[in-house]
């Protein structure tokens, strides 16, 4: 029989293993990012705190505002998570237009710094050109080119035909080079998605300076792109030996782009689709770029590098006599 002057044995124990295992409290401050663990900002902001600080002073400058807080990590957490902005406004107890300004606020701001994170590259040319040549034992390259449809939805008014790309859904067509570390470094984001590969290269910037003769080195590309002296495409259909080792050595060293796509899309889920205009839409995906740089730079943890899987293009089989050339001389290097 249970006496009434002694407390029940059974709850005091309950009681016991509740404070044994009991951790204390600790109260976060919400509108300091920083105050939350390690996996906590790397699932939500893609940067770990030291990581997440170093944009956010580089940025400080130019989104300065009367509240101090910091817009910069909201608009990180919404390029990273590609939530909707209602969404991340009721995480921060921020109003819809309140967000949607400091993302365009941001996107605007490291657009501008695009100079100094992406062109014209961070790495000296013998380093990457020593880089590749150390994957397959191709020679001279420079970087990977490549093009990616970033899908997008909303008004686009008279001109919506133009940006129906191959699988008839709406895109921006990106030209990216790439280094052996998967650094961005150059980029295209103006084109709509019905553009091909070819034409955006040929419009660019960079095939103006390489046909000038201002790098002394070849891009590895597809065959969306034509063969010339200083972008080189795989055989069509290569013989035995020299050439298809050729095509063995280009196709490991190539890939390089297509992870850099992987690792750039998985880090920043909003490229998987955009609900913005087209403008507002290519410095969004500037601004990633910007991010996936200095992320990459500082070394922070990255997601599973999957390459994509190449888009479909319509192949070149014109080539320049030149580039056709060129490819000769590589190829016969793999037969030494």
């Amino acid at each position: 029989m249970t006496s009434p002057f002694v407390d029940d044995t059974v709850e005091l124990g309950a009681r016991i293993v509740r404070c044994a295992l009991s951790r204390e409290r600790i109260f976060r401050d919400r509108l300091n990012p920083l105050a939350f663990s390690e996996e906590y900002l790397y699932e939500r902001y893609r940067f770990s705190s030291e990581g997440l600080t170093y944009p956010c002073q580089l940025l400080e400058t130019y989104i300065a505002n009367a509240t101090h807080r910091s817009c910069a990590a909201d608009c990180m957490y919404c390029f990273a998570t590609g939530s909707f902005l209602y969404a991340v406004g009721d995480a921060e107890y921020l109003s819809k237009n309140t967000v949607c300004s400091a993302i365009h606020k941001v996107a605007h701001a490291l657009t501008g710094l695009a100079e100094s994170f992406v062109f014209p590259g961070t790495c000296p040319t013998q380093t990457i050109k020593e880089g590749f040549y150390n994957m397959a034992g191709f020679p001279r390259v420079l970087g990977c080119i490549d093009c990616t449809h970033i899908p997008i939805s909303a008004c686009l008014g008279d001109n919506e035909g133009d940006y129906v790309n191959r699988k008839s859904l709406h895109s921006l067509n990106i030209q990216v080079t790439c280094d052996h570390r998967c650094i961005i470094t150059s980029l295209e984001a103006k084109w709509p998605g019905s553009v091909h590969d070819s034409r955006i290269f040929s419009e660019s910037s960079l095939c103006h300076k390489l046909e000038q003769g201002l790098f002394s080195g070849v891009l590895l590309g597809d065959r969306g792109y034509a063969c010339q002296s200083f972008l080189m495409t795989p055989y069509p259909d290569p013989g035995e030996g020299p050439q298809t080792s050729f095509n063995v050595a280009h196709a490991k060293t190539r890939v390089r782009i297509e992870m850099t796509f992987g690792i750039l899309k998985a880090r920043f889920t909003c490229l998987r689709g955009l609900r913005v205009a087209p403008e507002r839409a290519c410095r969004i995906i500037t601004a990633c770029v910007v991010l996936h740089n200095i992320a990459t730079m500082r070394k922070e943890r990255g997601p599973p590098a999957n390459p994509q899987p190449p888009d479909v293009v319509d192949p070149i089989t014109l080539d320049y006599p030149t580039g056709r050339a060129v490819r000769e001389a590589i190829a016969l290097l793999f037969a030494l």
